[in-house]
């Protein structure tokens, strides 16, 4: 196995020491990896642009980038012509898997916000929304018209999640986000360091294989920030799902926008906060 394949893969192995009441002891460790991404965004007549930069768990990175053009309302459904890793000859091989260029079918308006979004962390995702009426600008036009939420498949969908879980069952440190069917059917999940990251590949993971994007329920194993709710309600699902807290603007958007919000949900409870 060659360094790059190491470097890229999900999780990395180290040696650590542990202590514990009994003592120090040496032992071997998966921590979960953490590596930039640049999405760049062309379309025709136009050179690639720099749109955005976050740090992302490798892994799904078509999906990522796609899922995070269509939240900031950039592409919409049918309006990628391709996507790809970067081929500049500049590039090192190490950084060709770290840039992702989305060729869409018409220009883009990447406008001045998007111009600002110079650089991301795993931790923030949305920075430059400087209110609620710019996060609903991403709204697809309609709102979930399927089933109105059901309590007990709410209360069992963080179980199925964390069923697929993988990374974090070997890491602890990654978050997770679902799509699920009003009846609780899993359609998928996926993982990043970054929980808005997660939810972005969701949506990706939907676009690029030609389905709906929308559907009952997101679910995500963290909690509630506004960014995830302005996620959700750009791609149109009924809830939005969390095993944590919500804020409360996330709770001011999720009420603007009609989407239904549950947190610190666990089997036997959850909270409806709109």
């Amino acid at each position: 196995m060659t360094d790059l394949v190491r470097r890229i893969g999900q999780t990395s192995r180290l040696r650590v020491v542990e202590w514990s009441p009994g003592g120090a002891r040496e032992r071997e460790d998966q921590v979960v990896a953490e590596e930039p991404l640049e999405i760049r965004l062309a379309w025709p007549g136009a050179e690639p642009q720099r749109a955005w930069v976050t740090m992302r768990t490798p892994g799904n990175d078509f999906e990522l980038a796609a899922g995070w053009a269509f939240h900031e309302g950039l592409v919409g459904t049918g309006g990628l012509d391709e996507v790809a890793y970067c081929t500049d000859v500049d590039l090192t091989p190490e950084q060709e898997f770290n840039v992702v260029t989305l060729r869409t079918t018409r220009m883009v308006d990447l406008g001045h916000r998007h111009e600002a979004m110079s650089a991301g962390s795993s931790a923030c995702g949305v920075c430059g929304k400087d209110s609620i009426e710019a996060a609903l600008e991403t709204v697809r036009g309609t709102s979930w018209d399927g089933p109105p939420p059901r309590p007990d498949v709410v209360r069992r969908l963080p179980a199925l999640l964390r069923e697929k879980q993988s990374v974090f069952a070997h890491t602890g440190g990654v978050h997770a986000a679902g799509l699920f069917s009003a009846d609780g059917d899993r359609h998928v999940v996926r993982e990043d360091v970054g929980r808005h990251n997660a939810v972005d590949k969701v949506s990706g993971a939907r676009l690029l294989a030609g389905e709906p994007v929308a559907d009952a329920y997101l679910v995500v194993s963290g909690r509630a920030g506004f960014e995830l709710v302005q996620k959700a309600v750009a791609a149109g699902v009924g809830s939005l799902v969390a095993v944590g807290a919500p804020s409360s603007l996330a709770v001011h958007l999720a009420r603007e926008a009609g989407l239904g919000l549950f947190g610190f949900t666990r089997e036997e409870r959850t909270i409806r906060y709109a």
